[in-house]
């Protein structure tokens, strides 16, 4: 499983290179989540993914912070259903915000 820092996600971000996935559930999402990410949470993110993905795309998925195991579930299960390029961004949203970037 690959992992992507902060920075790299941002620049990524920036370049509107990758698509990026909040794994946990809707009700977290909508308390807050990166700007510009979408939800699908961790139980369908197999089924999901089929529709809104192809399998070269760059997807990076996040949940809440270093401890939380969502995103890397999420990045395994796409990896064994042949996407080629997914990112774990594991200090997911807690990273993100106390670096002051955008949240919606």
């Amino acid at each position: 499983m690959k992992t992507i820092k902060r920075d790299k996600l941002k620049e990524k971000l920036g370049n509107n290179e990758v698509k990026l996935v909040e794994v946990l559930d809707e009700e977290d999402y909508n308390k807050e989540h990166i700007k510009g990410a979408m939800n699908i949470p961790l139980e369908r993110i197999g089924a999901e993914a089929k529709d809104k993905f192809e399998k070269d795309d760059h997807i990076v998925v996040y949940c809440s912070d270093f401890d939380c195991s969502a995103s890397p579930t999420a990045a395994k299960k796409l990896d064994g259903l042949g996407f080629k390029n997914v990112y774990d961004y594991q200090g997911g949203k807690k990273d993100w915000k106390e670096a002051g970037l955008p949240m919606e």
